[in-house]
């Protein structure tokens, strides 16, 4: 194995399709560092640290620091990814609706269907008698995949002068652009199904022009066979929710003001989204209604990355959903919406 000091970097390490941090690891593998000062340090943070990169704090580098060699210079794209994907994991949202995550290496994926409308109940099989199923078939439509990034671009002067530290939270930002706009292609789905406008999510509408505790109830009710855990509200709707008297109990009042995350008064987490129509709220059980499929992880120009020093890079997210149970999804306008 080769010692992280000595290992020869090169932009043609990204050509592989392999991640740049999973090429470092099988050659210098962490599990030797066991026990030493550098155990907390992954491949590619051994890496930063050969070249004494440093990316946080008030003594972080400029961002030419990268740019020193032709070794160090190949990191750069990785640095650029990691930081994109931490912005896009801070909007927690996204990931608190999610039942699985897929990742794909082609634009063409279909997603399962399941029988949805078999007897939940699983009553007693007689001897000999037919044992009821479950099917589960391929999808006959692909899921829509949705390319979201950014274009970097950078002067001179940025690049000479500019601290990783600060551009660190330029970079997560980015990530918190495309984390938003695949919030907004998730909500889509969960309420209007796919391109063809099946698995619809099935709609009730209140009896007044307001919302009431009575109608939270009645959404509530229609999750017999599964568990109504998350409501996504858009923001009239989420202010409508905290504003009910029941809401005000000192309970729940209490966990808002002490972790900021308000629940409703039926338990499910309350996520507030301008991605959801007015006056509309879209209920679900979390752990079954949502597939994501992301076709690999963040992607970078390396080639500009490291050639031009940044001149300008696309940074893209290519990524989509699926329904995996439709009747795990009910959705609520209020009347007149």
């Amino acid at each position: 194995m080769a010692n992280f000091e000595t290992i020869r970097l090169d932009k043609g390490m990204y050509k592989s399709g392999i991640p740049l941090t999973d090429q470092l690891e099988e050659l210098d593998p962490s599990a030797r560092y066991k026990g030493t000062e550098m155990e907390h340090l992954d491949a590619f943070q051994r890496q930063l640290k050969r070249f004494d990169i440093r990316v946080k704090g008030e003594h972080s580098d400029p961002l030419e620091k990268f740019f020193a060699t032709g070794d160090s210079a190949a990191l750069f794209p990785e640095y650029v990814a990691r930081a994109v994907q931490q912005g896009m994991r801070h909007q927690q949202d996204l990931e608190a609706i999610l039942a699985s995550k897929t990742v794909i290496h082609s634009l063409d994926y279909r997603s399962i269907r399941i029988d949805d409308s078999f007897d939940k109940e699983l009553k007693q099989v007689a001897e000999g008698a037919f044992i009821p199923q479950t099917s589960i078939r391929l999808n006959d439509n692909l899921v829509r995949l949705h390319k979201r990034g950014r274009m970097l671009a950078a002067s001179y002067e940025a690049i000479k002068f500019q601290r990783l530290d600060l551009f660190t939270v330029a970079l997560q930002q980015i990530g918190a652009y495309i984390a938003k706009a695949q919030m907004k292609d998730a909500v889509d789905l969960l309420l209007n199904g796919d391109a063809k406008g099946q698995n619809a999510a099935k709609s009730i509408t209140t009896s007044a022009t307001t919302l009431a505790y009575g109608d939270l109830l009645t959404l509530w009710n229609q999750f017999e066979d599964y568990e109504m855990d998350t409501i996504i509200a858009s923001p009239d709707m989420a202010a409508a929710i905290l504003a009910l008297s029941e809401f005000k109990d000192p309970q729940v009042g209490a966990n808002f003001l002490s972790t900021g995350k308000p629940v409703t008064p039926l338990g499910a987490r309350l996520i507030r989204s301008s991605a959801v129509p007015e006056k509309t709220l879209i209920a679900l059980d979390s752990s079954c209604a949502l597939e994501m499929v992301s076709a690999g992880a963040v992607s970078v120009e390396y080639d500009k990355l490291i050639d031009c020093q940044m001149e300008r890079a696309a940074i893209t997210s290519t990524a989509g959903f699926a329904k995996i149970f439709p009747g795990a999804t009910v959705a609520l306008k209020v009347k007149g919406a």
